[in-house]
């Protein structure tokens, strides 16, 4: 089966004291190939968990995650990531760092080339190619990073909080180019962000998760991403029904908040 599969997927952590957290109890989600997903929740709800494990980094206490039929046992070529911070390789240029995967499957250098300096055009880092990484910004960074993890031509690309770093007029500018590359490369896309607004413009599908045990509360389906690809974001953002699907979702998040503050205080 072609797309991503997670089948109940719970996930708990064994404490050295002999007691346990419930990161994630039987979460389910099916997503089509090319479909980009923004998941939201409060602190401590699994969101990462889940990311990683999608990514096999994290093997889950239950269940399965499945991707075009093949099940997730560990990290490989067709899931990319791309954290907060880029994790690049500062003592290499912004070419080597993109470069770095197809160079690791000991692609010919001609293609090689042609790849990284397609990216490169596509993230508008042409001219500082033979910059060291540490000599750029921090959104020139995240756009090594996206062009890096796009240069290894995953089917999936993991974003954790890609874009929280950054100042607000980068990361506008950053969220347009999330927008353009899904829609360019028909990647299927799955993002965290503790950012409201950020999850609605990027996010065709939009996860609510709940508190520990983190599973999934509600799930929107919204236009604002498509109608984000080559606009104004924002313009989007004046859409009257982004205002309303924010205050709803803001609401419900300050409730959950609410709750564990007020677990924690009787504990």
């Amino acid at each position: 089966m072609s797309g991503l599969h997670i089948d109940k997927i719970s996930m708990r952590f064994d404490l050295p004291n002999g007691s346990s957290v419930q990161a994630l109890k039987d979460v389910s989600l099916d997503l089509k190939a090319g479909e980009l997903l923004s998941v939201l929740g409060p602190s401590g709800c699994g969101k990462t968990t889940l990311l990683n494990i999608v990514a096999g980094f994290l093997a889950p206490t239950e269940g399965q995650i499945t991707l075009n039929g093949h099940k997730v046992v560990g990290p490989a070529a067709e899931r990319g990531m791309v954290f907060q911070q880029g994790a690049l390789f500062e003592w290499m240029s912004v070419r080597e760092n993109v470069g770095f995967g197809p160079s690791m499957k000991g692609m010919p250098k001609a293609e090689k080339a042609e790849i990284v300096d397609h990216l490169l055009d596509v993230v508008g880092l042409q001219d500082f190619k033979e910059k060291a990484v540490y000599e750029l910004s921090g959104g020139m960074q995240q756009r090594v990073a996206l062009a890096r993890c796009l240069a290894n031509d995953p089917d999936v690309i993991l974003m954790d909080e890609p874009l929280g770093a950054l100042d607000a007029l980068t990361r506008e500018k950053m969220q347009g180019l999330v927008l353009k590359l899904w829609k360019e490369t028909g990647k299927t896309i799955i993002l965290i962000t503790h950012s409201v607004e950020e999850a609605l413009l990027l996010g065709e599908r939009l996860l609510v998760m709940a508190p520990r045990p983190g599973r999934i509360h509600k799930e929107y389906r919204l236009p604002f991403a498509e109608m984000g690809v080559g606009q104004d974001l924002r313009e989007v953002k004046k859409h009257p029904d982004f205002g309303t699907t924010r205050e709803e979702i803001l609401s419900m998040i300050w409730d959950m908040e609410e709750e564990i503050m007020g677990r924690t205080e009787n504990a």
